[in-house]
C-alpha cells in the first residue's frame, strides 16, 4: 500500500481534476497468516493481504456519496472519487455526515510498529507442539478440534480535504485452543482459551495450554443442578460478553434509531448498582489491538460510561454528537452509514462495599465461565436474555461442573442486583474486568 502522503497527494490531485472540493478517505491494509492443525499434521494454512478504502464526497449541495475500493493507487482513488461524487446527488437530505471537529486534533503518540512476521512453518511447528502438550495433559483429552495460531500486521489511515491526516501501524499474534474429552459412560466435555499479544515471541502459549487443560479437566466430573434462583458469579469474559450484547444501552446511534434500552434523557440516571463502574478505554495498556483514532479521524480516549451505577456518557460519532449536542468520543465506523461501536471495556469497582465475598467461603454459588448462543439468546431491545453456559456450582471453594444449565433474566435488573465487584481484574480480548457477583438469578437445570 502507498504511504499516507502518497495517498493524500493522489487524492488531492484527482479531486482537483474532478472539481471536487470536499472529501475524506479512511483505509486499511491487513497482512495476515494463520494456521490450523489436526493430530500433529497441518490442517489449514492461510495467508492474505487485504487493502480497502472508504471514500466519501460532498457535492455543492452538501449531499454525500460513499463508495469503497480495494485500489488505493492513483487510478483507483480517482475512480472512487468520481463514483462517490456521482452518488452524492442521490444522497440523504437529512442528518448529513460532516468532518469530525476533532479530526485535526493531536493524538497520543505510541511507539507501536510492525514487526517481522514468523514463517508459516514456525507457526505450524508451534501449534503442533501446543496441540500435543494439551492432549498429553490428561488421558481424557482426546483431541483439539478447534485451534488456530495467527499473526497480523495492520495499517490504518484517515485523511480529508481540510488537511487532516492520520496513520498508524501495529502487529499482533493470537492463539486459540479448544479441547474435547471422551470418557466411557460420560458426555463429551470441552473448553477453550484465547490469548493475544503484540508478537509471537510475547504470546503466552504455555498459559493458553494450561488454562485450556484446567478448564477441560474441571468439567469431567459433572453433576446436574436443580432449577431455581441462585447467587451467580460471572467471570470477566462472561460479564463482558453480556455487556457487549446490550451495548445499545450506551450507543448513541442505537438510541437515536430507537433501538436501545436508553433514551436521550437517560444520562444521569442510575441504571446499575453503585458498586459498578464501566469505561471504554481504547488506549488501555492491555488493549493489544488499540487504535488511536476512529473511522472519522477522531482521537480515541477513555470515556466513562457508568460511574458508581449512573449512566454518565454515550458513545458517539460526529453525527450523533451533533444531533445530541455532545462531542465525538472516537467510536465511529464510516461506510454507507456511519455506525458506532465500543472499543475496549474497563470494568472496575465503584463505591466501597459493606461486605466482601469469596468463592472459598460461599455456598451454593454458580460460577459462570462462558456464555453461549449470545446470537440467539439475547433480546437487546427488551433487555432479556436466556443463555446456556459453561460453569460450576461452588461450595466453600469446591467446584463441581454443571452438566447443563441456562441462565435467564433482565439485563437492567441484573445490573441493579450486583452485590460485589471483586478488586482484582483480568485482561481479556474484549476488555479488563473483575469477577462480578449478582444476587438471585434464574438458573434452569437439566
Amino acid at each position: 500500500m502507498p504511504n499516507i502522503k502518497e495517498i493524500a497527494s493522489y487524492a488531492q490531485e484527482s479531486a482537483r481534476e474532478l472539481g471536487i472540493e470536499k472529501f475524506d478517505i479512511y483505509g486499511s491494509s491487513i497482512d495476515e497468516t494463520s494456521v490450523e492443525v489436526a493430530f500433529g499434521e497441518p490442517k489449514q494454512v492461510q495467508a492474505s493481504n487485504r487493502s480497502s478504502a472508504i471514500v466519501r464526497v460532498w457535492n455543492q449541495d452538501n449531499t454525500i456519496g460513499v463508495t469503497s475500493t480495494t485500489d488505493v493507487d492513483a487510478q483507483g482513488l480517482k475512480l472512487a472519487l468520481k463514483t462517490a461524487y456521482e452518488a452524492s446527488f442521490f444522497g440523504a437530505k437529512e442528518n448529513i455526515p460532516d468532518f469530525s471537529p476533532q479530526a485535526k486534533q493531536s493524538i497520543q503518540d505510541f511507539s507501536w510498529e510492525k514487526l517481522s512476521p514468523a514463517p508459516a512453518a514456525t507457526l505450524i511447528e508451534t501449534l503442533i507442539g501446543a496441540e500435543k502438550a494439551l492432549m498429553n495433559s490428561h488421558q481424557a483429552i482426546t483431541g483439539v478440534p478447534y485451534n488456530g495460531l495467527g499473526q497480523r500486521d495492520a495499517e490504518r489511515f484517515y485523511l480529508n480535504s481540510d488537511g487532516a491526516m492520520r496513520y498508524e501501524a501495529r502487529s499482533y499474534a493470537s492463539i486459540y485452543l479448544y479441547s474435547k474429552t471422551e470418557q466411557e459412560g460420560k458426555k463429551p466435555r470441552s473448553a477453550g482459551e484465547y490469548k493475544v499479544s503484540r508478537s509471537l515471541a510475547q504470546l503466552d502459549i504455555d498459559g493458553c495450554i494450561q488454562e485450556t487443560a484446567q478448564k477441560t479437566i474441571s468439567h469431567l466430573d459433572y453433576q446436574p443442578i436443580s432449577t431455581g434462583k441462585y447467587r451467580v458469579v460471572f467471570s470477566p469474559s462472561a460479564f463482558l460478553s453480556l455487556l457487549s450484547a446490550f451495548s445499545n444501552l450506551f450507543n448513541a446511534q442505537s438510541i437515536l434509531d430507537k433501538q436501545s434500552l436508553s433514551t436521550p434523557e437517560s444520562l444521569g440516571q442510575s441504571i446499575a448498582s453503585p458498586l459498578l463502574c464501566v469505561c471504554d478505554d481504547a488506549l488501555h495498556p492491555d488493549n493489544v489491538s488499540a487504535e488511536t483514532f476512529d473511522g472519522e479521524g477522531t482521537p480515541t480516549r477513555r470515556i466513562d460510561i457508568i460511574t458508581n451505577g449512573v449512566l454518565s456518557n454515550f458513545l458517539h460519532s460526529s453525527i450523533t454528537a451533533k444531533r445530541m449536542q455532545a462531542q465525538p468520543t472516537g467510536h465511529a465506523n464510516i461506510g454507507a452509514k456511519v455506525t458506532v461501536s465500543p472499543n475496549f471495556y474497563h470494568v472496575f469497582a465503584g463505591e466501597t462495599v459493606p461486605q466482601t465475598y469469596r468463592l472459598s467461603d460461599s455456598e451454593n454459588v454458580i460460577f459462570i465461565d462462558e456464555l453461549q448462543a449470545l446470537h440467539a439468546g439475547v433480546n437487546s431491545l427488551q433487555g432479556s436474555f436466556s443463555l446456556p453456559f459453561d460453569g460450576w456450582i461452588v461450595n466453600k471453594g469446591e467446584m463441581t461442573s454443571i452438566e447443563s444449565a441456562t441462565v435467564a433474566g433482565d439485563f437492567l435488573e441484573l445490573l441493579k442486583s450486583i452485590i460485589y465487584v471483586e478488586p482484582e481484574t483480568e485482561s481479556t480480548p474484549k476488555g479488563v474486568c473483575p469477577r462480578i457477583w449478582v444476587d438471585k438469578l434464574s438458573i434452569t437445570g437439566q
